[in-house]
């Protein structure tokens, strides 16, 4: 069987589960596509991945001053319009030329329309179908669009969820079912790859990873500011971005590793910007964290609400942001210690239970009767 992951290239986020995920369908016997764009096509390509294509972007995010923009995200996708007409039309020639079985989406629109328009199943991963921000809450733009986006969720055959079933769901802020369409949403758990005796796990730095487009830059030299004065603690920032901070004496950067994980695993709080991969990753190293949200960003305080209901890490509203909040919040998580998580990562591995998705699909074609000629079902 043929799988085609069509990834949306902002951030690595939706890159890391597709590859993770894919790599272990490769290992139970499918062969696994993935298109993308951006970084995360050269991060796709760093992991090994053989079938790899270049897919069209459909939105460029934008900001100002570290935090996103939405006027200006709307102003460099303004031809969104032309660019989900190109991007359907190439997924359906990928289809065809790679005689294609199965499309998964990671938040990308225009592929579940072309795998329809193929005649082959779709499914559509995501963590958000609900909007609102730290500014303006749910405003009736977000509303709007909440709805525009829960009406498309009902096209695609499923609805994958790379969370944990609720109670626990991370980004349950961000995802509502309705009665009428829930049978199409599988909470699979995360897309993880990760076994604790694997790693050295310890307690001996500061992890700082929050974004790495370019416009995250100026974040990363208040932290380079506090690690100045705080010399008893050692700073490790990672970031694809141009223009970081100069190393210091305890104060590290890095660009692209092999292996993010084993510098996670020996941290004693970790930085991040909310996004749901990083802190599924942070939960299961026990790590407490200091969330920088943005608060036009319509994923990244939700899911931050959630991890303060949980005690395990305290949420900076970035329009609050300076180097005194940063360091009371650091002091802060120093001091907590989040739930152990154990049996949920143990019992919700969202790469298994995705496979038996798949598999049930398959089961469901090989046992529906043929068409007559010329005729559907």
């Amino acid at each position: 069987m043929n799988i085609l992951f069509v990834v949306c290239g902002e951030g690595l986020g939706h890159a890391s589960r597709s590859v993770k995920l894919a790599k272990y369908l490769e290992e139970h016997g499918f062969s696994c596509h993935i298109a993308t764009y951006g970084n995360s096509y050269e991060f796709v390509k760093r992991q090994g991945i053989s079938r790899l294509h270049r897919a069209p972007h459909e939105v460029r995010l934008d900001g100002d001053n570290g935090f996103f923009s939405f006027s200006k995200t709307l102003w460099a996708s303004k031809s969104i319009p032309f660019d989900l007409i190109h991007s359907m039309n190439e997924v359906r020639h990928l289809i065809r030329l790679n005689k294609i079985d199965l499309v998964i989406a990671d938040t990308m629109y225009a592929a579940v329309p072309a795998a329809k328009l193929e005649k082959i199943h779709a499914f559509f991963m995501t963590n958000q179908n609900r909007f609102s921000t730290a500014k303006d809450g749910d405003s009736l733009s977000w509303r709007l669009l909440s709805f525009i986006v829960e009406s498309y969720l009902t096209i695609p055959d499923a609805v994958i969820i790379p969370d944990f079933a609720p109670p626990d769901t991370i980004s349950g802020y961000n995802i509502s079912t309705r009665e009428k369409n829930e049978m199409k949403y599988h909470f699979v758990g995360p897309m993880m790859e990760l076994e604790r005796e694997d790693y050295q796990i310890s307690n001996e730095t500061i992890f700082a990873s929050f974004g790495g487009e370019p416009f995250k830059v100026p974040l990363y030299g208040l932290l380079k500011n506090i690690a100045d004065r705080r010399t008893e603690l050692s700073f490790e920032v990672f970031s694809t971005a141009p223009g970081l901070p100069e190393h210091g004496n305890n104060f590290r950067t890095f660009g692209y590793v092999p292996d993010l994980h084993e510098y996670l695993a020996q941290a004693k709080v970790a930085i991040l910007h909310g996004g749901l991969t990083t802190l599924h990753e942070s939960l299961f190293f026990g790590k407490p964290v200091v969330m920088i949200i943005d608060p036009s960003h319509p994923e990244q305080w939700n899911n931050a609400r959630k991890i303060m209901d949980l005690n395990a890490g305290i949420l900076i509203d970035g329009r609050h942001l300076t180097e005194e909040t940063l360091e009371s919040a650091l002091n802060t998580a120093l001091s907590m210690t989040p739930p152990d998580f154990s049996a949920q990562f143990a019992s919700q591995n969202g790469r298994e239970k995705t496979l038996k998705l798949i598999e049930q699909f398959m089961k469901t074609d090989i046992t529906k009767p043929a068409c007559p000629e010329g005729t559907d079902l």
